[in-house]
């Protein structure tokens, strides 16, 4: 068997539980309801343990069912393998490159929160782990919060940055992605988008959205800056061996 899956009280048994609300009296309708959810959602063996009624007419259904899957985080397009530790990727990006890796980061538009930007670029990083300012293979220039696109986009051409970094925590009718599209297409109108890796991150931020919008990776909860450095080291890396083999070619 290859992959894994979530399970309860023994592992892989892919036991999982789900919660949620149903505009339906609780009863029967409530219960057949939960269970086409279930079925919906591709769970085997749905089963609802336990109904509350909310108020008259709404349910909260607590449900158990079976995922049947398997999953493979590491072969998906766009994540990556696991991270290099601080001291391999300043050899790799040295043995790669034979220079640092020029990164400008902000968190853009009206969005004043600093904290994720920082934890990823300030020598203090985030949980013991370093921010690429730590870093001997990275030159970074962190711009801080409320820039605007036209601001940071300025900013990357003037140190010919071979990254763009962006933190979105706002969210609000969808903010973040009216600021992440727009600064793409800054990007790309600059025509320097072949040239640039554009990363996005924050709490609403997922690979499949950073994609859609035309970004090259896109980091959620969870990341670590060691994750972002690895994941700038390997695409530096593979970009410059493209360069260098069509420059032979």
């Amino acid at each position: 068997m290859t992959g894994i899956r979530p399970y309860a009280d023994h592992e892989d048994d892919g036991i999982v539980q789900v919660s949620f609300t149903l505009p339906l009296p609780r009863g029967g309708a409530s219960r057949t309801g939960a269970l086409d959810v279930a079925r919906r959602m591709g769970l085997a063996s749905g089963e609802v343990v336990h109904q509350t009624e909310l108020t008259a007419g709404y349910t909260y259904v607590v449900l158990y069912g079976r995922f049947e899957g398997r999953i493979d985080p590491y072969v998906r397009e766009g994540l990556h393998r696991e991270s290099m530790s601080q001291e391999e990727i300043d050899v790799f990006v040295a043995a790669e490159l034979g220079r640092p890796i020029v990164v400008v980061g902000a968190s853009t538009g009206s969005d004043t929160h600093s904290i994720g930007i920082d934890a990823m670029l300030n020598v203090k990083g985030f949980d013991g782990d370093h921010g690429l300012e730590g870093y001997r293979s990275f030159e970074v220039h962190n711009l801080g919060s409320q820039i605007d696109n036209a601001d940071l986009l300025a900013q990357a051409l003037e140190i010919s940055a071979d990254a763009i970094v962006v933190s979105q925590t706002v969210t609000q009718q969808d903010l973040h992605v009216h600021n992440l599209t727009e600064l793409c297409e800054m990007v790309e109108a600059q025509g320097i988008r072949s040239d640039t890796v554009l990363v996005c991150g924050g709490p609403r931020i997922s690979e499949e959205l950073a994609k859609e919008l035309g970004y090259d990776a896109g980091f959620s909860k969870g990341t670590r800056p060691a994750d972002l450095a690895t994941y700038l080291a390997r695409e530096m890396a593979a970009r410059a061996a493209v360069q260098a083999r069509s420059e032979g070619g």
